[in-house]
């Protein structure tokens, strides 16, 4: 068994004073002060271990919803390790032990290969077709930097944002507003959409915002014990100074939505007039930890866990407000199930 997905980029996953980034980025950049171990199968299995049971932010989540026991764990995967075993065999009994925490977002990379563990969305429909998203998008579709965007024929406006980490500006978020704001209602499709850098996310969120508004808490890990973290911190959205969108829009979202795109999703979801539409996004909220076992090999994983405005954990995704799967019914016909709910969806609304 693997763990992990390929891991999303958790750069600037959330805004923080300079002076507080600056404090945080050795403690999420370096390896853990832990008891050195010796390198060998029973040492680096020892340290990993220790590694979650002393950073890792959600044991005492799993605990609750699933019972995991991080102790009986320890006990259950010692007994598969020993001092003769191979790099392989070492390998394949860590990303077993790291599968118990149920987590895409934890991965642990060798140089001969990439712990994965998929059932966090595999689980799921893709609920994304490249065929239908081309009938919808024809070939005049204007293009923004990281924006696909169109007037569809019931005079929808459209935009299609595959990746945050593609760079859009202000002067790009003008032009489409102002090309599609003869529109009565407006769909943002970031399904699939793995993250990148969040001041993109921020800067498009920014643009439906119309005054301050709370849009989600963080907290961080103080000590090794499994609930020793700061209080929650209130994070909140700005209105943009340019262009802003004033009428109602429907976030499209599938279970391959994380990291930025999951923390779009928060933002959108606590602004007024905003509806999100879809499969729960795949989450990967909070920012990376690492560090290396005593043989260079590398653990990563969510270190700053993060709320949404109701204080409900982010970490491992977002309910829509409607949930909508693509049918087989809807493909044959060249019809995208979602696209289609929130195009009536819109019109209901106006």
């Amino acid at each position: 068994m693997h763990i992990s997905g390929k891991m999303p980029n958790f750069a600037l996953m959330t805004k923080i004073p300079r002076l507080l980034l600056l404090l945080l980025l050795p403690l999420l950049a370096a390896c853990v002060d832990e008891e050195e171990q010796p390198d060998t199968p029973t040492g680096n299995f020892e340290a990993l271990w220790r590694i979650i049971d002393e950073r890792y932010c959600f044991l005492d989540y799993k605990q609750q919803q699933y019972g995991l026991d991080w102790q009986q764990v320890h006990q259950k995967y010692a007994a598969r390790v020993n001092d003769t075993m191979t790099d392989m065999q070492l390998f394949e009994v860590l990303t077993q032990m790291l599968a118990e925490l149920r987590d895409g977002h934890v991965n642990l990379t060798a140089a001969h290969d990439y712990g994965r563990y998929w059932s966090w969305y595999e689980d799921y429909p893709a609920n994304l077709s490249d065929s239908l998203l081309r009938r919808y998008m024809g070939t005049d579709y204007r293009m923004a930097a990281g924006l696909d965007y169109r007037i569809l024929d019931d005079h929808t406006g459209y935009v299609r944002y595959e990746s945050f980490s593609s760079p859009i500006g202000e002067g790009n978020l003008d032009e489409v507003l102002a090309y599609l704001m003869p529109c009565q209602g407006l769909i943002i499709d970031i399904r699939s959409n793995g993250g990148g850098d969040l001041t993109n996310a921020e800067l498009l969120a920014a643009r439906f915002c119309q005054q301050r508004t709370l849009v989600g808490y963080m907290q961080h890990k103080t000590g090794p014990g499994h609930t020793d973290f700061s209080p929650m911190k209130a994070r909140y959205l700005e209105p943009s100074k340019n262009i802003r969108w004033h009428k109602p829009v429907v976030v499209l979202t599938n279970r391959h939505v994380f990291s930025a795109a999951n923390e779009f999703t928060m933002m959108m979801k606590a602004l007024p007039g905003v509806t999100v539409v879809g499969d729960r996004t795949g989450g990967g909220a909070g920012m990376p930890f690492s560090s290396s076992l005593p043989n260079g090999w590398n653990v990563r994983f969510s270190a700053v866990p993060t709320y949404d405005a109701e204080q409900n954990s982010t970490e491992f995704g977002i309910e829509p407000d409607y949930h909508v799967s693509l049918t087989p019914e809807d493909f044959s016909r060249g019809r995208d199930t979602i696209i289609e709910f929130a195009r009536r969806l819109l019109q209901e609304n106006n």
